[in-house]
């Protein structure tokens, strides 16, 4: 009997949404349950075993339930006839109220695929007679133990120490500070990001290895004494997370972005995937979480390890709460990165206007990213030296920080590259471009987007960045259309803009041609800037042609002091 209640089944590797260790997932079509009269559902539920049910309206929330109590008991009655014994199972409604969510933890792959169609096979089974209801399980529980076990997960257990950074902006950003830092200190450190692997500097894998097989090809490599690894939503969702554990969790912070994929509409429901980083933590490591975030501070509750907070604000709540609690924090104090603790007298890093990503105090999200990288390599143990010297010597530039925050200056005027691909990733951006402007100069911005960011949130940036630039063009980053129109894209953005009343918003195939027309309008002073993804390295290469130069901390600290006078 084929099933058609089987939408789709999944297997996860590692630590995921619904357990911290390998699960199938499966996502069940229960429309013939969902509409049965009550009689019906009901007696389907006796038939399986289960005691005294209320099914509630057909199509209804209350079925929903219903259901889920269904589903969970089929998991488990199949499971004890399978002999497999007892078993762990999730199961969760979506949005769709006729769909439910099932997962379970495996051992062996493919014994826990046979139960997966298992599962459907029973559900498929609605409508059938109590006696042959009870042979399809009978039947479908053989069928499961005479499977042959198949493999064991291939969840890494990692020898040497790994940091895990998760959030929705600066991940990539604190991940090479904290690698960065772990070379300062004399380590050999691989790490694996959005845009590749690199093992002490060297790009050895191009691509997005934000996944579990950028955590799997850094801890292949030989001779490594450190781990870091950026740690993305979707990953987590499609597979799973590829290590057992993690000696330090980062959780950056949690803002809207993705949603409406996957199953996560919401951000909440994005922050329950982002814990999952921080629930495989060991407990003799360290949870460093954003105090200033409530949803990221939260997650310090359901990690085995110690709390590390950071925080901008001395005086905020959640470092008084942790430092209670026992844990430590990383904050800025009288001007200074320090550290605290309960027990000890404040410890002072460097100076803030010392760390050459803040540019000079001005970005707070990488005032925020210093913070998360110190707290991370100080709670895996590497000197103050080291991470004194990492902060200083990272540089908001190509070399080492390429795509994020990069600025040039190019005639008389400044341009900044930087992925800013959320709302709050903008809201950096202009904020940067607002902080180096000369006074009476114009701010010309490049916006683009991805063709998988949902409708509401490419206005909301047109409409961001066209109420504080003077000039907005949109660039089209073509190999991440995604299947999307971009004449989708460019309508949305422009709803966006004319909702401030700007009109004239003009659209380029690439970011380098939105980037060659602005040039053409900057004037001396001007700030221009472009949403980079697609094409980061040939508008460095095209700056460079055109005589830019990288600016040095010391070119950025005077364009901030210019535009505060």
């Amino acid at each position: 009997m084929s099933t058609t209640s089987l939408v789709e089944l999944r297997v996860l590797d590692g630590a995921n949404l619904y357990f911290s260790r390998a699960a199938v997932k499966l996502t069940l079509d229960l429309t013939a349950l969902m509409d049965a009269p009550a009689p019906e559902a009901k007696a389907f539920a006796s038939a399986l075993g289960l005691g005294s049910t209320r099914p509630g309206r057909i199509g209804s929330g209350f079925r929903q339930r219903f259901a889920i109590r269904v589903v969970g008991h089929i998991v488990r009655r199949l499971a004890r006839e399978s002999g497999i014994g007892r078993i762990g199972v999730r199961v969760r409604p979506e949005n769709d109220v006729r769909r439910v969510v099932v997962a379970f933890p495996w051992v062996h792959e493919d014994r826990a695929k046979a139960l997966g169609r298992a599962i459907a096979e029973v559900v498929d089974a609605f409508g059938r007679p109590d006696e042959e209801l009870v042979e399809v399980v009978t039947a479908a529980g053989s069928t499961v133990r005479d499977e042959p076990p198949g493999n064991p997960p291939p969840t890494l257990r990692p020898k040497i120490p790994v940091v895990a950074i998760t959030g929705t902006n600066g991940k990539t950003t604190t991940s090479r500070m904290i690698a960065h830092i772990g070379r300062a200190a004399g380590l050999h450190v691989g790490w694996s990001s959005t845009d590749g692997v690199y093992v002490d500097g060297e790009l050895v894998k191009y691509g997005d290895y934000s996944g579990p097989s950028g955590a799997g090809t850094v801890l292949a490599h030989p001779g490594l004494q450190l781990a870091v690894t950026e740690t993305a939503r979707g990953g987590i969702l499609r597979r799973g997370i590829g290590v057992a554990w993690n000696d330090v969790s980062v959780v950056t912070n949690i803002s809207a972005d993705h949603l409406g994929l996957g199953g996560i509409d919401t951000v909440d429901q994005l922050a329950e995937v982002k814990a999952v980083v921080t629930k495989i933590t060991r407990p003799r490591g360290w949870c460093v979480v954003n105090g200033d975030d409530p949803r990221t501070f939260a997650m310090r509750l359901g990690s085995p390890a110690k709390c590390w907070v950071f925080s901008r604000d001395a005086d905020s709540p959640s470092i008084r709460t942790v430092l209670d609690e026992g844990g430590r924090a990383t904050t800025v104090l009288d001007g200074w990165i320090t550290v605290l603790s309960a027990s000890d007298d404040p410890t002072p890093l460097l100076k803030v206007v010392d760390v050459p990503m803040t540019l000079a105090g001005l970005s707070r999200f990488n005032v925020e990213n210093a913070l998360a990288a110190a707290s991370a390599a100080l709670g895996l143990g590497l000197p103050k030296s080291a991470v004194v010297e990492g902060l200083s010597s990272f540089r908001p530039g190509p070399e080492h920080n390429p795509g994020r925050m990069n600025m040039y200056s190019v005639r008389d005027f400044t341009v900044v590259i930087d992925l800013a691909h959320n709302e709050a990733g903008l809201e950096a951006l202009l904020e940067i471009m607002n902080g180096v402007r000369a006074p009476g100069s114009r701010l010309l911005l490049a916006l683009g987007s991805p063709g998988d960011r949902a409708d509401d949130m490419v206005t909301a940036m047109g409409e961001m960045g066209a109420r504080v630039a003077d000039r907005v063009v949109i660039g089209h980053k073509g190999d991440y259309l995604r299947g999307r129109d971009p004449r989708e894209l460019e309508e949305a953005f422009r709803i966006g803009t004319r909702s401030v009343g700007v009109e004239d918003v003009p659209a380029f195939p690439s970011e380098l041609e939105a980037a060659g027309f602005l040039f053409g309008e900057a004037k001396d002073g001007d700030v221009v800037a472009v949403m980079s993804l697609q094409d980061r390295a040939s508008l460095d290469a095209w700056l460079r042609s055109e005589g830019a130069t990288v600016d040095s901390p010391e070119t950025l600290k005077n364009k901030v002091e210019r535009a505060q006078h």
